[in-house]
This record gives C-alpha cells, sequence and structure tokens, in this order.
C-alpha cells in the first residue's frame, strides 16, 4: 500500500504534466541550495557594479573601450596657455633638426692671451743653462741692455773633458732689441764668435743661436760650446714651487688649444696642413729642449715656460691685443692667516671659524 506521502507526490505530479511548460517551471518548489546560491550571486552584482546610474555607464564604457581610455587627454582647466611665438623666415619649426644636427662643444670666439713677461723680468738674475751650469746675467741701465754670458762646452781634443768659454772675454756685451714678433721681447748680440738671440720669458730665457748650426766652437781656448736652450734658475730653487707651476701649466695648455682651435678654423683649404704640423712640431720642440732641465719631472718649469711662449705667439698671430691679458696664468696668491678673534677655539691656532661662511 501506498503511503499518504507517495499518494499526494503522485496527485501533484499528475497535476504539473497537464499545465504549459512556462507555468510548470515556477510551479516548482525552490530547493534551499539553489535559494542560497542565487542569493550570493546577487550579492556579488551589487558589488562590482556601482550603485549610482552615472558610475555603472561609466563602468562600462570603460569596460568595453568607450569612455576616457578612448579619448585623447584633455589640458588641465584653469592653466595659461602661452601664445605662439612668432618665428623668424627659414628657421626650423620646434622639434625639426633635433636628430640631424648633433650637440657640439662651443667653440672659442677670441683668442686667449696670457700675461706677457716684461722685459726687465730677469734683469740682475743669474741664470743657468737648462738650471745646471754656465752663467747669464742681464743688467738694464736705462733703456740698454747688456749681457754676461759664460758659455759650458766640451773640449775639442778631448770630447770627454768638460770646458767654459767667456763670451767676448767677460765684458758686458751690448744687446739689441729686436720687438715682439712673436709676442715676447726679442733681444740679439752682436757677437762674431757666437751670435745668439734672447727670447725673454717669465723669470728665464730662451737662447738660440744666429749661425748655420745649434753649437759655437772656439779654436783658442780648445772648446765647443751649445748655448741653445732655457736659461733658467737652479732646479733646487724650483722645488717648492711645484704645485704652482702645474696649476699654471694647465692654464696655458687650455690657452694654446683654445688660440689652435681659432688658427685652424679661420684658415682655408691648404693653408690647415701647415699649421697642424707647426703644432705637433711645437710639442716635439719642447720635450726636446726640456728634457735635458735639471730634475724637470719634479718641478716641471720648463714645460710651463715653453706653453706660455707657444700661446702668446698664437695670440699674437691671431692679431690680439697682448698688452690686456684675457685668462690669469700667474699662479694666485696665498691667503694670509687672521690673527685669532674672541670666541674661537683656543686648541686650534690660527683657526678661521667662518672663513667659508
Amino acid at each position: 500500500m501506498h503511503t499518504a506521502r507517495e499518494v499526494a507526490a503522485n496527485r501533484e505530479a499528475d497535476r504539473l504534466m497537464f499545465l504549459p511548460v512556462s507555468e510548470r517551471v515556477f510551479a516548482k518548489k525552490p530547493r534551499p541550495w539553489r535559494v542560497a546560491t542565487g542569493a550570493l550571486l546577487v550579492l556579488a552584482g551589487l558589488a562590482v557594479v556601482p550603485a549610482t546610474p552615472a558610475r555603472a555607464q561609466n563602468f562600462f564604457e570603460e569596460l568595453f573601450g568607450i569612455g576616457r581610455a578612448a579619448r585623447p587627454p584633455q589640458p588641465p582647466r584653469n592653466v595659461p596657455v602661452q601664445p605662439p611665438q612668432p618665428m623668424e623666415p627659414g628657421a626650423p619649426a620646434p622639434g625639426e633638426g633635433a636628430e640631424t644636427r648633433p650637440s657640439v662643444p662651443a667653440q672659442p670666439r677670441q683668442p686667449v692671451v696670457l700675461r706677457v713677461p716684461a722685459e726687465d723680468n730677469v734683469a740682475g738674475q743669474d741664470l743657468l743653462l737648462n738650471g745646471l751650469n754656465g752663467s747669464l746675467k742681464i743688467e738694464r741701465s736705462g733703456s740698454v741692455y747688456t749681457a754676461q754670458m759664460t758659455l759650458p762646452g766640451t773640449k775639442i781634443s778631448q770630447p770627454t773633458e768638460n770646458c767654459t768659454v767667456k763670451l767676448d772675454g767677460g765684458k758686458p756685451m751690448p744687446l739689441s732689441a729686436e720687438g715682439r714678433a712673436q709676442g715676447v721681447s726679442r733681444f740679439s748680440t752682436a757677437s762674431a764668435e757666437c751670435p745668439l738671440r734672447f727670447e725673454i720669458l717669465d723669470g728665464s730665457v730662451l737662447a738660440t743661436p744666429l749661425g748655420s748650426g745649434s753649437a759655437c766652437t772656439f779654436t783658442a781656448a780648445d772648446c765647443e760650446t751649445t748655448p741653445s736652450g732655457l736659461w733658467g734658475p737652479n732646479a733646487a730653487a724650483l722645488l717648492s714651487q711645484a704645485g704652482e707651476f702645474d696649476t699654471a701649466r694647465g692654464v696655458a695648455d687650455k690657452a694654446v688649444r683654445d688660440n689652435y682651435k681659432i688658427m685652424t678654423q679661420r684658415a682655408r683649404g691648404g693653408d690647415v696642413r701647415p699649421i697642424v704640423q707647426e703644432q705637433a712640431a711645437f710639442s716635439s720642440d719642447r720635450e726636446q729642449a726640456c728634457r735635458t732641465y735639471a730634475r724637470e719631472g719634479a718641478h716641471g718649469y720648463c714645460h710651463l715656460r715653453f706653453t706660455e711662449a707657444r700661446a702668446i705667439a698664437l695670440a699674437t698671430r691671431l692679431g690680439a691685443n697682448t698688452a690686456t691679458p684675457t685668462a690669469a696664468n700667474a699662479p694666485a696668491r696665498p691667503r694670509r692667516s687672521r690673527a685669532p678673534v674672541e670666541g674661537m677655539n683656543p686648541d686650534a691656532q690660527g683657526a678661521e671659524p667662518f672663513a667659508d661662511q
């Protein structure tokens, strides 16, 4: 026998069998787990979709790529806009030519002029050839300059032995002024035995023989001398100023490079090659002349004076006014220490607590 529950279920099934499909779906009783799942889906949809209609619209516009992401960015409001500036005829538009014109360092426009040594800056000093031997002393009396010179050399009969010769028997020789063709003052001697040209540098003299060769031969004294080179102070007196010479050398080197660039820029066509060759010859001549200066590697005095003379010569050839220096080749004077003041740390003698402020 069937129970009452089974009989009722059979009757309900018979009743639903004769209902339309649309009504038959809604006539079924919902199951508890289906109700819970539907509620969770509804809550998730509410959490994702914005509450207001405007926000919901923006959400779907961004989702399908038709919102702000698809529109070009707009400039901020209330920001003043600069009016377009008038362009000169023939000028490139902004942004044009940036890739075709590489940036290059600015080239010097005017020659660099170093301080030209005074004519009498070596008057009364005892100068040595390459800071080693010999003797050269230039004196000034009014506008007249004289020189006394002792030349070192080697014996003709015994080349391994040294000798010395006093030019013109040791008497003061008058010097003839030759102007400043290369920027620095030039003098020459009229000695028949060994004619020389003197270029007055800062604290030194560059001597060059005017004869056919670099050597002067004194047959009666059995001595051959080579007076060409830099006549300057003793090497021992230069070591303490090595730092100052190094700083001044950097200034002089830069002046030579800048003046050399200007000279090559002004040259045309085939005139550039001789300038390049001349510059290369200068570097070689400087090394040749300064390698024999006593302890040159420790103080660099000879290289400094040669470089300064070269910079001044280039500026002169470029037509610059050498009477007005544009670069300081003299080392800066050291600062004098101030006397202690009240409030200074007594343990730091000579300290300057506010020197850098």
